[in-house]
C-alpha cells in the first residue's frame, strides 16, 4: 500500500500544479521539478558590465509603461517621486507627475484621514488599501511590489557560468527574468493541465502557470520618442525601469568600484616595491 501511494501521490501533485509529464516523471523518480521550465532569455542591457549605465530615454519609457499598465495592480511604495529627476525630468515635471497621484494623509483636525495630491517627497501610492484587498481583486494572488523586484527575482545560472559572473559583475538576472516572463506567455503544451484562472508561462519561477494574465500587448502604450510600440520593447523598457527602481545608485556604485580597484592595484604595486626596497638591503 505504501509503495502504491508513493507512486501515485507525486503524479497527483504534478497534475494539481499543472506540471508536464516529464516533470511528473521526475517527481515519481524521487526528484524535484525545477522552475522555470525555460531559462530566462539573455538580453543586452545598457547597464550591464562594470562600465554600464542607464539609458534615460529607456527609463522614461519604462516609467510610462509602469504608469499606464502596471500601476493598476502593482505598487512601488519604496520609490519616492523626487527620484524621478534622475531620469532626466525637471523639478516642475516631477511636481506635475506627482500631482497626478493621490496620497493618503492625516489625521486632520477632526481626527480623520484624507487624500491629497501627491508631492515629490511622497512615494508611489499602492492601487489597493492593503494586501488582502489586492489578493481579493486578483484571483487570490496579491501582485508583488515593484520596488525591489528586479533584484529579488534571480534564476540560478549554474556551473560554471556563475564563476564568470563574479568577474563580469553580472546583475541582469532580474531584468532578464522580467523580460522573459512578459514575453513568454503561450498556449500550454499537450498534456499540461493549467488550473482555472491561471495562465501558462514556462518562464515563471514558481511553477508552470501564474495568476497574472498577459498584462501588455503590441500598441498598448504610445511612445513620444518614436521607439517601437511592441511587446518586446515594452518588456525591455519596464524591466530596465524596475532595475533602476531597485538600484538607483547603480552607476555611482560602479564608478566608485572602479576607483577602488585602481587604488588597490596602485597600493599593491607600492607594497611590492617597498618590500623589494627593504629586503634588498638585508642578508639572506
Amino acid at each position: 500500500m505504501k509503495t502504491l501511494l508513493a507512486s501515485i501521490v507525486p503524479f497527483a501533485l504534478a497534475a494539481m500544479i499543472g506540471a508536464t509529464p516529464a516533470l511528473a516523471a521526475e517527481e515519481a523518480a524521487g526528484g524535484t521539478p525545477h522552475y522555470p521550465i525555460h531559462h530566462p532569455k539573455e538580453v543586452e542591457w545598457s547597464f550591464a558590465g562594470p562600465f554600464g549605465t542607464f539609458e534615460k530615454a529607456q527609463l522614461q519609457r519604462g516609467l510610462k509603461v509602469y504608469s499606464e499598465v502596471c500601476a493598476a495592480c502593482h505598487s512601488m511604495h519604496l520609490v519616492p517621486f523626487r527620484t524621478l529627476s534622475a531620469l532626466g525630468y525637471s523639478e516642475d515635471q516631477v511636481k506635475s507627475f506627482a500631482a497626478t497621484h493621490e496620497t493618503e494623509d492625516g489625521p486632520n483636525v477632526d481626527g480623520e484621514m484624507f487624500t491629497r495630491a501627491s508631492v515629490p517627497s511622497d512615494y508611489f501610492p499602492s492601487p489597493f488599501p492593503n494586501v488582502e484587498a489586492a489578493a481579493a481583486a486578483n484571483n487570490g494572488a496579491a501582485p508583488p511590489d515593484f520596488s525591489l523586484l528586479a533584484k529579488a527575482r534571480y534564476v540560478e545560472r549554474g556551473f560554471p557560468q556563475f564563476i564568470f559572473d563574479m568577474f563580469t559583475t553580472y546583475q541582469e538576472a532580474g531584468p532578464n527574468y522580467i523580460y522573459s516572463l512578459l514575453t513568454g506567455y503561450e498556449e500550454a503544451p499537450a498534456g499540461v493541465v493549467v488550473p482555472e484562472g491561471a495562465h501558462y508561462n514556462p518562464y515563471f519561477i514558481a511553477g508552470p502557470a501564474l495568476a497574472m494574465a498577459q498584462p501588455i500587448s503590441d500598441g498598448q502604450v504610445t511612445y513620444d520618442d518614436g521607439a517601437p510600440e511592441t511587446l518586446d520593447q515594452y518588456a525591455k523598457d519596464v524591466a530596465a525601469f524596475m532595475m533602476w527602481a531597485a538600484e538607483p545608485h547603480l552607476e555611482a556604485r560602479k564608478h566608485l568600484g572602479f576607483k577602488v580597484m585602481i587604488f588597490l592595484l596602485i597600493f599593491s604595486a607600492l607594497l611590492y616595491l617597498t618590500k623589494k626596497a627593504i629586503y634588498s638591503r638585508m642578508d639572506h
